[in-house]
């Protein structure tokens, strides 16, 4: 059975490459991108592209931060990443009010900063929203060892 993977939001394998740019490091962030490209396994060009595109869009969004593997963009003093403050707004009908109350430590900053980010980048939000959806028969069969309340 085939599924669409996790990571398929973050990085664009089959992007058009673009024009050769170079950058010189000083000492500390080479050492620090060296060392994240052995920790991750990638080349130190990919981790400088990958670190250059988030401090950008931390920039655009401030309030927002990266995580994880694959990296995910998450809104700072929520707890939960951007595309599940979207699912959980899209599950309350847009009704940001019945959502606060119902989740006291959501507030409506996250809710404005979640809704701005996805906005601009909706592909990478849709792409992690649609991995997280799958079907709970897919699930059972990926992860047979969870127990799953129904």
């Amino acid at each position: 059975m085939g599924y669409t993977h996790y990571d398929v939001a973050m990085r664009r394998r089959n992007a058009p490459k673009t024009q050769p740019f170079s950058v010189r490091l000083g000492p500390a962030a080479n050492v620090l991108v060296t060392e994240e490209a052995r920790r991750v396994g990638r080349s130190r060009s990919a981790v400088v592209e990958e670190l250059a595109e988030e401090a950008a869009k931390m920039r655009l969004f401030p309030g927002t931060a990266y995580r994880g593997r694959p990296r995910r963009a998450w809104v700072i003093g929520s707890g939960l990443d951007v595309w599940e403050l979207v699912d959980l707004l899209r599950s309350y009908a847009g009704d940001a009010e019945e959502l606060r109350w119902s989740h006291p430590l959501v507030s409506d900053r996250h809710l404005r900063l979640a809704r701005a980010y996805a906005e601009r980048f909706p592909e990478e939000i849709e792409a992690l929203l649609e991995a997280n959806s799958r079907p709970l028969e897919e699930l059972r069969a990926l992860y047979p060892f969870l127990e799953i309340p129904e």
